[in-house]
C-alpha cells in the first residue's frame, strides 16, 4: 500500500514518508553501502503466518562482503551482527533503544514507530508522541541511539521483511536480569537493549517494564 493510502486510513497517527524532514531527530538516509547483495539474500528468507521473525545474526548475511563493510566502516572496528526482522505486525506494542545506531534496511515497502528516548519521564511516555514513517524496499536507515524503535509494521497483508544491523551481541538473552541500581535498570531487557512495553503486549505478558501510556497504536491498511 502507498503512503498516501496509509496516511488516510490512519488519521490518527503523526505519519510521514522517511523522506521528509520530520525524520532528522530520528536518524537519516544511508546511501553509502551497497544493498544489492544483502537484499538478494532476503529473498530466500520467509515471513511467518503469523507475528514476527527475529534473527540477530544470521549466518547468510554475516557472510557478506557488506557484513564487513559494518564493522570497518559503519562501526569503525566494533563487530556487527547482521540479522533480520520479518512478520506481520501490525501494532506499537513495545518501544526499545541500544546505546549504539542500528541500521535498518526495508526488504520490503515497511513503517517505523520512533519516538525519542528523552521523551520517557519515570519510565513512562504516551502512545501519542509515537511517529510513523514510511520506508520503500531498498532504504537504508541509520536509528540514533536516541531512537525509540521496535519491530517495523506490515503496510500490506503479506507482512514486511528487514535487515537489522547492530553491534555484535545485542540484543542476546543476558543470563540473568541485574538488580536495579537505577530507575534506567529497570528497562533492561536483554544485551544492550532496554524496553518498554504497552501493556497489551508480548513483552509486557513476559515480564518487560510496562511505561507505554494510551492506545497500542495500529497501523491499519
Amino acid at each position: 500500500m502507498r503512503f498516501e493510502q496509509l496516511k488516510e486510513k490512519n488519521p490518527g497517527i503523526s505519519f510521514y514518508p522517511v523522506t521528509d524532514a520530520a525524520f532528522e531527530p530520528y536518524g537519516r538516509i544511508i546511501t553509502d553501502y551497497p544493498l544489492e547483495e544483502v537484499l538478494a539474500v532476503m529473498e530466500n528468507k520467509a515471513v511467518p503466518e503469523n507475528g514476527n521473525t527475529y534473527i540477530a545474526s544470521d549466518p547468510d548475511l554475516m557472510n557478506t562482503d557488506f557484513a564487513s563493510l559494518m564493522t570497518s566502516h559503519f562501526y569503525a572496528g566494533i563487530p556487527a551482527q547482521i540479522g533480520y526482522c520479518n512478520g506481520t505486525t501490525d501494532r506499537l506494542n513495545a518501544l526499545e533503544y541500544h546505546k549504539c545506531s542500528e541500521l535498518d534496511i526495508a526488504a520490503t515497502d515497511l513503517v517505523l514507530l520512533l519516538c525519542d528516548a528523552r521523551q520517557i519521564r519515570g519510565n513512562h511516555l504516551s502512545a501519542d508522541q509515537v511517529t510513523a514513517f514510511y520506508v520503500p524496499c531498498g532504504t537504508a536507515v541509520e536509528l540514533y541511539a536516541t531512537t525509540l524503535h521496535f519491530a517495523p509494521c506490515r503496510v500490506n497483508q503479506e507482512g514486511f521483511k528487514s535487515i537489522i544491523v547492530l553491534t555484535a551481541g545485542t540484543n542476546e538473552p543476558l543470563p540473568s536480569l541485574p538488580e536495579a541500581r537505577t530507575p534506567e535498570d529497570q528497562l533492561i531487557w536483554m544485551k544492550n537493549k532496554w524496553l518498554i512495553a504497552h501493556p497489551d503486549s508480548v513483552p509486557a505478558s513476559k515480564g518487560a517494564y510496562v511505561g507505554i501510556d494510551g492506545e497500542n497504536l495500529q497501523i491499519k491498511l
